[in-house]
């Protein structure tokens, strides 16, 4: 009798073991706000980043232009940038996209220039084009003020 209770007990605890650390493993987070450096023929493509937009910089006044070959800088964006893409090398069409629930805008600054974008596709923003070799800051904005939204910022290289 002793044995048949010693061995249920010893069974029922054994599964507990085994099933306490599914049970107890936390749901994987993803970072935001991370910076990327890119090579010729990177993988995975689309690179994806992540955040939540918005700040309370007017994009126009803060970046010191209104208008840019991509787009009109509209928009509120925060005082220091989102992302910052370092290419090593010069990439012949490269975009950048973004998708949110929300309206969003798209700035990026860096050798030779200032692009910014807003509703390239529906409410959600990207610039595409050739890109030289160095380092970009890249914001990804709110429309309206004081509103702030997740997305995702996707790095394509178009061969």
């Amino acid at each position: 009798m002793w044995r048949r209770c010693l061995l249920a007990l010893t069974g029922a605890w054994g599964m507990g073991l085994a099933i306490a650390p599914v049970m107890a493993q936390p749901l994987p987070k993803q970072a935001i706000f991370e910076n990327l450096q890119l090579r010729p023929n990177f993988a995975p493509n689309p690179q994806l980043l992540r955040g939540v937009s918005g700040g309370s910089e007017p994009a126009a006044e803060f970046l010191g232009i209104e208008d840019t070959p991509t787009g009109s800088c509209v928009g509120f964006i925060d005082n220091h940038a989102d992302h910052r893409l370092s290419l090593m090398t010069f990439f012949n069409d490269l975009e950048l996209s973004v998708e949110s629930a929300g309206d969003t805008v798209l700035v990026v600054k860096g050798p030779g220039g200032v692009w910014c974008n807003d509703d390239a596709v529906g409410q959600n923003p990207a610039i595409r084009g050739e890109w030289q070799k160095g380092l970009y800051q890249v914001w990804v904005g709110s429309r309206g003020q004081r509103q702030y939204y997740p997305y995702i910022l996707e790095i394509h290289h178009r061969k």
